[in-house]
């Protein structure tokens, strides 16, 4: 999000965003770095948590229907009568780009994967790191089955809207996987996975007691992926599983 505000002239009316939390978390931030007013669109399967959050720095919070969609079209709206800037939550060229630098943040720290499972929702993060790895390591998406969003736009070809729902709602609630993302995963994503939401809250589960790491939903899924054998290693590989998304209550967790 800071690499868009950068890349960007920010008019007085600030920016706007639609998002289930975590991307308009990141907007909040960078636009509070940068003293620029800031007005974030959430669906009402957005968490508490993340409202709070969203609050403490400084962002505007409206809350708008039921999924992310609604917020999406009530965030447009706003930006049409306002003249802010536009934050997308994953389908903008710097957004994407800058989720790829996590990529470059994998390679320098542990050197080149195998393979690389990560959470798909709009496709944001996917798509910048299937950018960077580009055919070097297996990127593996991974879907709630109540929010197939890459599972459905690769039977189909093209991207094509899902009924969403399920635990992770609130972060995986796109309604079809956005165009950047679509570009880059039918060229560099190797498979999409689906799980189901008690794998998924095992796995979260799991993350809490065995590692004390407070983390939502969405970023439990590639261990779900490991724990279910949805996806098997073979040996020796070397696997990196993406956790994205620790703004979640840890009193939920148990």
């Amino acid at each position: 999000m800071m690499n868009r505000l950068l890349a960007n002239e920010i008019p007085a009316s600030g920016v706007v965003v639609a998002s289930g939390g975590n991307a308009g978390i990141a907007a909040a931030a960078a636009a509070r770095a940068l003293g620029v007013r800031c007005e974030v669109f959430l669906p009402g399967v957005s968490p508490e948590a993340k409202r709070a959050r969203l609050r403490a720095l400084g962002a505007e919070v409206t809350v708008v229907g039921d999924v992310y969609a609604d917020a999406l079209a009530a965030c447009l709206a706003r930006q049409r009568d306002s003249g802010a800037l536009l934050m997308h939550a994953y389908d903008q060229p710097e957004v994407v780009a800058g989720a790829g630098t996590l990529g470059r943040e994998i390679e320098a720290q542990g050197g080149l994967p195998d393979s690389v499972l990560v959470s798909v929702g709009g496709g944001g993060l996917i798509g910048g790191l299937a950018a960077w790895f580009a055919g070097r390591s297996r990127v593996v998406a991974l879907e709630p089955e109540r929010a197939p969003t890459l599972f459905r736009a690769r039977e189909a070809g093209e991207p094509v809207d899902v009924d969403v729902g399920g635990i992770a709602a609130d972060s995986l609630g796109a309604r079809r996987i956005g165009a950047i993302a679509w570009e880059v995963a039918r060229r560099h994503v190797h498979d999409a996975l689906l799980l189901p939401d008690e794998a998924i809250r095992a796995a979260q589960g799991w993350l809490w007691r065995e590692m004390k790491l407070a983390v939502e939903p969405a970023a439990a899924l590639p261990l779900a992926a490991l724990q279910t054998g949805a996806y098997v290693p073979v040996a020796g590989e070397k696997v990196c599983l993406v956790v994205c998304g620790a703004n979640v209550d840890p009193a939920t967790l148990g």
